[in-house]
């Protein structure tokens, strides 16, 4: 009797865990990465009332007597499936799809976690507010002029300093690509003005100095006389066009004044070499020019001479067509400018990308 009811009961109570798994379930429908739970059961080892019998010559086989006791829970598993993916409007509001966690700094210990509401706090660190644990990760590197995570190294504190500085870089090299026309005609001597300015090609770019304060650059390009595939290139900063004067810019020697250097093409329009202010020649590689001029509005050195900057003025590789500068038979024009500096501005937004990398937005571009 005591053992039917204690068969009885068992399944009662193991099933009310069940139930209890059920309604937790339930509750935590709308709960940021929660995991369903499931219940196993299996039954309990029988008790042996009598055991079996062989066969005789008289008799059969005779199986054994066994009383089942009830049954117990196996285990109670967390079913890690996909959820559904919703969106939320809040940049912060990260989930992880597939295999994986977020990574939960509490003190000096880590914890893992599928629950991706996370927020900033005023520090600008990236936590989770229930519990103000710091979400980990790694922050990047500019190797060359590029951005590199190395994931093999330890993590840290992911940083977001929304409304934060960002200093002012100078301009320190500028990439060129243009074409010049071939069909151009060489300037001749005391040649009128609208000849002049029909003969050259003028490229004008802004560039920045260590304050922040944007320069023009003017880059012109004239052919030379008595050649059919050189031309010589003249660069200013800060032009006045009023009056023909400009900052005095240098094109490799210390004291050259009249910043200029010659562009010499092959018979198919390709870049070749370029003659510096030295007389020297470039002709291999990706070919350079180094510039510097007088930023006037900034403070004078020590000496009284004006605060110069240098930069570096790339027009492509020699015996290329691609991001280069060239001579063909077509309108002349800029194909491509590319400068490194910039002025001072604020991080005013930022953006985290399906691969989970984040990027800032700033008012500087």
């Amino acid at each position: 009797m005591m053992r039917s009811l204690y068969a009885g009961v068992s399944g009662l109570q193991n099933h009310q865990v069940r139930m209890d798994v059920i309604g937790n379930n339930i509750s935590n429908i709308n709960t940021t990465g929660f995991k369903k739970g499931r219940v196993n059961f299996q039954d309990m080892i029988s008790q042996s009332m009598s055991g079996a019998s062989r066969p005789t010559e008289e008799l059969g086989g005779v199986n054994p007597k066994q009383v089942g006791l009830g049954m117990t829970i196996a285990s109670i598993d967390t079913i890690h499936t996909q959820g559904s993916m919703q969106s939320t409007g809040v940049t912060t509001d990260l989930a992880v799809q597939g295999n994986g966690f977020f990574i939960m700094a509490g003190g000096a210990k880590q914890y893992y976690t599928r629950a991706g509401a996370f927020g900033i706090d005023e520090a600008g660190t990236m936590v989770n507010p229930s519990n103000g644990m710091k979400v980990q990760g790694w922050t990047a590197e500019t190797i060359d002029g590029a951005a590199y995570i190395n994931t093999a190294s330890d993590v840290g504190d992911l940083i977001i300093p929304v409304g934060g500085k960002d200093p002012a870089s100078a301009t320190s090299q500028v990439d060129l690509a243009c074409n010049l026309d071939k069909r151009l005609q060489v300037i001749a001597e005391g040649a009128g003005e609208g000849t002049i300015r029909e003969n050259t090609w003028t490229i004008d770019k802004d560039i920045y100095d260590n304050f922040g304060n944007i320069h023009r650059m003017r880059v012109g390009f004239t052919k030379l006389e008595g050649t059919q595939n050189s031309w010589a290139a003249n660069i200013s900063v800060d032009p006045n066009d009023e009056t023909g004067t400009n900052t005095i810019a240098e094109i490799g020697a210390e004291n050259n004044a009249d910043n200029n250097f010659i562009v010499n093409f092959n018979n198919l329009g390709t870049l070749q070499s370029v003659t510096d202010a030295q007389g020297d020649t470039l002709d291999v590689g990706d070919i350079q020019v180094q510039v510097s001029f007088d930023v006037l509005q900034a403070t004078v050195g020590e000496d009284g001479a004006p605060v110069r900057q240098t930069f570096n003025l790339n027009i492509g590789e020699a015996g290329s067509v691609v991001n280069t500068v060239t001579q063909f038979a077509e309108t002349s024009s800029t194909k491509a400018f590319k400068q490194d500096g910039y002025g001072m501005g604020y991080l005013e937004n930022f953006k985290i990308d399906q691969s989970g990398v984040i990027t800032g937005v700033y008012s500087n571009g």
